[in-house]
């Protein structure tokens, strides 16, 4: 039986990934490093939930750790990774950067060593819509230009998709890059904006709202993203329209449908029945006003289609929060 291995498996996406893997008969390999960045109940449920089908296997993994992710791949083969770990968050990087180093450089570069000895048939990893900064033109394209971060996530993830292009240049290693934009839904993290923005709002706390909420985000709901990353799977940079002879692509993978911060504030005070008490703050350092991807080349090479309205995946998010918080 086909094995995929899915790194960051305890985390928002990569449970999500693992969940629909495993709903269509695959096998899974999850690993972690379980890290506390947000509180590691929520992981621990998310595997939880994935250890009750028996075709999931997990290993709490730093892949970080050279010496214990070489002994891994010597024990364990696969022909498809798909790599979600990494340490996430924008204003976090202010404050521990070396989270950031480690994870997402250091522990992507160990990823790529193993790619490289195993020649893996499809390596598909998270990049991120931060790589386009401070970028004026909308929406946002992957021939945009890219090389001026402005903040350190983005830098590391602009330094995943440079590395990845160089490993599947000189190896031939099938690679594909996803830069995801504002993913939400049920099972999401506790650090980003519509959970933040619920917890306050049932609790009758004000909400901190930058940029005093001139601001919008293509917001995502997290089935579309799942089933973009799963066709891409099974879409390596050979499928579609060749960019070049390396096999490497990169594509957006976002809503096509920025939505102003005030609205998404609007529509969660309803599916929470209760208002919200604004703090208005300008905006953070490193921080984007708006989000906006074009999706062309994924809805062309893979067929991805986003179909859920933000009023559905609030409302479904909303749901989910109140039955897992009681």
């Amino acid at each position: 039986m086909t094995k995929v291995l899915v790194t960051g498996a305890a985390g928002f996406i990569g449970y999500h990934v693992a969940r629909t893997l495993l709903d269509q008969g695959i096998a899974v390999f999850g690993v972690d490093n379980m890290n506390p960045y947000y509180r590691v109940e929520l992981k621990q449920s998310r595997i939880a939930e994935l250890a009750a089908d028996d075709r999931f296997e997990f290993l709490q993994l730093d892949l970080a750790d050279r010496s214990n992710t070489g002994e891994f791949f010597k024990k364990q083969q696969f022909s498809q990774v798909i790599h979600m770990a990494a340490q996430a968050g924008v204003r976090y990087s202010l404050e521990n950067p070396n989270a950031y180093i480690d994870s997402n450089l250091v522990g992507f570069s160990n990823l790529l060593e193993a790619g490289r000895e195993q020649q893996w048939q499809h390596f598909v990893f998270a990049s991120s819509s931060s790589v386009y900064g401070a970028n004026q033109k909308v929406p946002f394209s992957e021939k945009d230009f890219t090389d001026q971060p402005i903040n350190l996530y983005a830098a590391t993830k602009k330094a995943n998709e440079l590395m990845a292009h160089a490993y599947s240049h000189l190896f031939k290693l099938p690679m594909t890059g996803l830069r995801f934009f504002t993913v939400y839904g049920p099972w999401g993290r506790p650090d980003m904006a519509i959970w933040k923005f619920t917890e306050a709002i049932l609790a009758g706390r004000p909400i901190d709202v930058y940029n005093r909420g001139v601001m919008e985000r293509d917001f995502t709901y997290i089935d579309d993203i799942v089933k973009g990353i799963l066709s891409i799977l099974e879409c390596p940079p050979s499928c579609g329209e060749p960019a070049s002879e390396v096999p490497f692509k990169v594509y957006n993978i976002g809503n096509n449908s920025p939505e102003p911060l005030e609205k998404v504030i609007a529509t969660l005070e309803e599916a929470v029945g209760k208002k919200a008490q604004r703090n208005l703050l300008p905006m953070q350092p490193g921080d984007m006003p708006q989000t906006y991807a074009d999706i062309d080349s994924l809805m062309a090479d893979a067929g991805f289609r986003p179909s859920t309205p933000i009023e559905e995946g609030i409302r479904k998010f909303v749901a989910w929060y109140l039955e897992y918080n009681g």
